[in-house]
C-alpha cells in the first residue's frame, strides 16, 4: 500500500471519531461516544463503570489531541488526524492502543458481563462487541465481521488485548 492509499484509509477512519459530524474531532465526540455506550448497555453515568468510561473518554481525547491537534484549537481536523496518525503512529500502532486503552478498558467493563474490575483482563462476547461497534457508528455488517474476527480462538470471548490490538490495527496499520 503506497502512502496515498494509506493516508486515504486513515482519513476514512476519521468519520468514526467525528461522532457529531461536525468535520472535527473534539472532546464532545468522545463524551458523546461514552454516553451512547452507557445508554446502549443500560449503565448510569454516575456508576463506577460510567465514571470510568467518561474518564477513559477524556484520556483518549487528551491523547488524540496531543498527537494530532497541531494548531492547539482543541479540535482535530481531518488533515490533522491524517497527519498525526501517519507521521506519529504508522510505525508504532501500539502507541495508539495505549492512548485508547483507558476508554476501551472501561468500554469492555460496560459491555462485558463478567463483572471484573478495570485492568484485570476483562472480556466481552462477540455479540456485545458488535453492539458496541454499531453504537460507535460502525456499519452493521462490518461490526459483525469485526466482532467475529476478534474472537480469533473461537472461545466466545474477546479479551482486552485482542480488542486493543484490533483497534490499533484498524486505525493505523496499512492492512487490518
Amino acid at each position: 500500500m503506497d502512502s496515498a492509499e494509506y493516508e486515504g484509509k486513515i482519513a476514512s477512519r476519521f468519520a468514526a471519531f467525528d461522532q457529531d459530524g461536525s468535520g472535527y474531532i473534539d472532546r464532545e465526540d468522545f463524551s458523546g461516544a461514552a454516553a451512547a455506550l452507557l445508554a446502549e448497555f443500560g449503565t448510569t453515568a454516575r456508576s463506577d463503570r460510567g465514571q470510568a468510561l467518561y474518564s477513559g473518554a477524556e484520556a483518549f481525547w487528551q491523547g488524540m489531541a496531543g498527537i494530532a491537534d497541531v494548531d492547539g484549537d482543541q479540535r482535530v481536523s481531518r488533515q490533522e488526524f491524517v497527519t498525526g496518525a501517519v507521521k506519529r503512529l504508522r510505525d508504532n500502532p501500539e502507541r495508539f492502543a495505549e492512548i485508547a486503552r483507558p476508554f476501551l478498558s472501561a468500554a469492555i467493563a460496560v459491555a462485558g458481563d463478567d463483572g471484573a474490575a478495570p485492568g484485570t483482563g476483562r472480556s466481552v462476547t462477540p455479540a456485545a462487541a458488535e453492539r458496541a461497534l454499531r453504537v460507535l457508528g460502525v456499519e452493521p455488517d462490518v461490526a459483525a465481521r469485526a466482532a467475529g474476527e476478534l474472537d480469533a480462538d473461537g472461545d466466545g470471548r474477546i479479551g482486552e488485548s485482542e480488542i486493543l490490538k484490533g483497534f490499533a490495527e484498524y486505525y493505523v496499520t496499512p492492512e487490518p
